[in-house]
């Protein structure tokens, strides 16, 4: 009878974190709103992004969208947000995220190559979980620094 009770307060514990990841305001597919973006020169356009419960309290993300020179480009991380680094894969450009927790809406991300910071920025969900906002600040090869504010409506 133990075990069983063991067993039940272990399912609900993995049931109720599933459920708790996927009523994040993240969670979902994001699509860009070009027409509100407004990008520097050059930068690769995220066309879709989506978040999706995975293993655990973690989060899975995929990223799709188009470079400077108009390839696809796909990349995928699976993350907290709890701060800490986690690997990025799919992208030459950086290869380690942080997503730090402001408030229940919006998040600091931090995007690094081989340890040193290349991008920081904040995503945001409005309070009706329809849209959101990335704003990104990177330095470019020639030392200036560019930022690019992404609009995102939810699919």
């Amino acid at each position: 009878m133990k075990t069983y009770r063991l067993l039940l307060v272990i399912a609900m514990l993995v049931f109720t974190s599933a459920v708790a990841s996927l009523a994040s305001p993240m969670t979902g597919t994001w699509k860009l709103n070009e027409s509100k973006s407004k990008f520097s020169p050059g930068a690769t356009k995220n066309q879709t992004v989506t978040y999706t419960a995975a293993k655990g309290d973690m989060t899975k993300v995929a990223v799709d969208g188009i470079n400077k020179d108009g390839e696809r480009v796909h990349w995928t991380m699976t993350v907290k947000f709890d701060g800490k680094p986690y690997k990025v894969t799919g992208t030459p450009l950086f290869d380690s995220v942080t997503y730090q927790p402001v408030n229940e809406r919006s998040n600091k991300l931090t995007l690094m190559k081989d340890g040193k910071v290349v991008v920081t920025g904040t995503v945001k969900v409005s309070k009706d979980d329809k849209s959101r906002v990335v704003k990104t600040t990177m330095t470019d090869a020639t030392g200036k620094k560019q930022t690019d504010t992404a609009y995102y409506d939810k699919m």
